[in-house]
C-alpha cells in the first residue's frame, strides 16, 4: 500500500525512504546527533542537552555483512541489522551513541559497538531489571550520572528547567501519536497501519520539535478525510519487539487485514507513556521508563500470587488495547534470538487465549526474503478469523 504523494504523508515517505536526512543537515549545521536503539533510552535528557536523539534503524532489504565480522551471529537479527548499517557508516553523521541495558545482546555488545564506530561519545545506561523502590532510586542515580557525561561531552549545564521543558515537548508528542492512534478505532480505521508506522518511524529520526509539526500536519490531513482509504476487514493487533519498517503490516492491509494497534516498541510502547511533568523531573523520568514501560525484559512482582494475576499483570495492556480497539485477532512477531520476547511467548498464547482473542505467532529473521514465506501464513490466518 503506497502513501498518497501529496502533502503531509509525501513528507513522511520521504524521511522514511532517505532515513537520517534530516539528520545529516543538522549534523553539518554543527548540531550534535545522539544515536540509540532502544526504547529505554530517556530521550528527554539528550533533548534537554542541546543534542538531538535519533533512533538507529536497520533494513530488512540490506544483508548482513560487516556487522556479523564484529558480533556474534546469535544475537537477534534486528539488532545485527543495526550495528551493520552504522559499521557500513549508514549513520556517519552521528556525534554519539547511547546503549541501554534493554537485553543480553545490547549490554554483552557494547563493547563491539564503542570499538567497532568512531565516535567521540559513548554512554551504557544500566537500567534495573525488577520496578522496586530501590530499583527506581538506583535508576535515578544512573540517570544523573548519564546527565552529567551529556554536560560533559556537549559543554552546556542540564538545568531542571532544561529537563522540565524537555518534558513536555516529549509528552506533546506522545499526545500526537496517541491523537493519530484514535483515528483507527473507525471501522474501516481513517489511517492505515502502513501511514503510521511510516509516520512515527519518520518521528524518530527527527527533533522532537520538528516531529511535532509533521505529526500536526498528519492529524490535519487524516481530519480532512471524509471516508476511510480502505475497506472493512479483519482488526488486527500486532505485538511484538521493533518494528521499524512496513513490510509486514503492508502485508497484512495488502491481504484484506487492518492493522489497528500495537504493542510493538516502535508503536505503543515507545509512545503511549508520559512523564510526569510536576515534581522532580529525574524522578518522573526514572518512573516512565522503568515503571510505565512494559517490556519482557523488566520484572513485574507477582502480588496476586497466581498464574491469571501474573500474566495480567505482565500483559494486560494487550487487552486494554484489543479491547479499545475492537481487534478480531492479533499477530505476535517475535525475531529470532530475540531471548527476552521468546521466552514469553508460551505465557503470551495463554493470555491471549483468555481473552478470546485469534492469535498467530511468526518467528522471523528481519529480512525481506522471508516475506513470501509469512504471506501464505497471514493469508491463511486472515481467512480463519475473517
Amino acid at each position: 500500500m503506497s502513501l498518497k504523494q501529496s502533502g503531509a504523508f509525501s513528507t513522511v515517505e520521504t524521511y522514511y525512504n532517505d532515513y537520517g536526512q534530516r539528520a545529516k543537515e543538522l549534523n553539518r549545521e554543527g548540531k550534535k546527533v545522539i544515536g540509540y536503539v532502544c526504547s529505554f533510552v530517556p530521550l528527554e535528557i539528550i533533548t534537554a542537552s542541546g543534542a538531538i536523539p535519533f533512533r538507529v534503524r536497520g533494513s530488512i532489504h540490506e544483508p548482513i555483512t560487516r556487522g556479523d565480522t564484529l558480533l556474534e551471529t546469535i544475537v537477534c537479527p534486528y539488532y545485527r541489522s543495526c550495528f551493520d548499517l552504522s559499521v557500513k557508516e549508514k549513520y556517519a553523521f552521528l556525534s554519539g551513541m547511547v546503549i541501554p541495558h534493554g537485553c543480553d545482546s545490547m549490554v554483552r555488545s557494547f563493547s563491539a559497538w564503542s570499538y567497532g564506530l568512531p565516535l567521540s561519545y559513548f554512554h551504557f545506561v544500566n537500567i534495573p531489571s525488577v520496578c522496586e523502590e530501590s530499583s527506581l532510586e538506583f535508576f535515578g542515580s544512573e540517570l544523573n550520572t548519564f546527565r552529567k557525561s551529556l554536560e560533559k561531552f556537549t559543554g552546556k549545564a542540564i538545568t531542571e528547567e532544561n529537563l522540565d521543558q524537555a518534558i513536555r515537548v516529549h509528552n506533546e508528542n506522545r499526545d500526537k501519536v496517541r491523537a493519530l492512534y484514535e483515528f483507527r478505532k473507525t471501522d474501516p480505521p481513517l489511517i492505515s497501519g502502513t501511514e503510521l508506522t511510516m509516520t512515527l518511524t519518520a518521528g524518530s529520526s527527527l527533533p522532537v520539535e520538528e516531529s511535532n509539526s509533521l505529526f500536526d500536519q498528519a492529524l490535519t490531513e487524516v481530519k480532512g478525510r471524509g471516508n476511510s482509504p480502505l475497506k472493512k476487514g479483519p482488526r488486527i493487533l500486532i505485538d511484538g519487539a521493533c518494528l521499524d519498517n512496513i513490510e509486514l503490516i503492508q502485508l497484512v492491509e495488502e491481504l484484506g487485514g487492518n492493522v489497528v494497534t500495537d504493542t510493538i516498541c516502535n508503536g505503543t510502547r515507545d509512545h503511549f507513556p508520559k512523564a510526569d511533568a510536576d515534581g522532580n523531573p529525574i524522578d518522573a523520568l526514572a518512573h516512565r521508563y522503568l515503571d510505565k514501560i512494559n517490556c519482557p525484559k523488566t520484572y513485574r512482582s507477582n502480588k496476586a500470587g497466581t498464574f491469571e494475576g501474573d500474566i495480567e499483570n505482565r500483559f494486560g495492556d494487550i487487552g486494554t488495547y484489543a479491547r479499545e480497539f475492537n481487534v478480531d485477532g492479533a499477530i505476535l512477531y517475535v525475531y529470532k534470538y530475540c531471548d527476552p520476547f521468546g521466552f514469553e511467548v508460551p505465557a503470551r498464547k495463554v493470555y491471549y487465549q483468555s481473552l478470546n482473542v485469534p492469535l498467530l505467532h511468526l518467528e522471523d529473521i528481519y529480512s525481506a526474503g522471508t516475506m513470501g514465506q509469512l504471506r501464505t501464513r497471514i493469508q491463511a490466518f486472515l481467512e480463519m478469523i475473517g
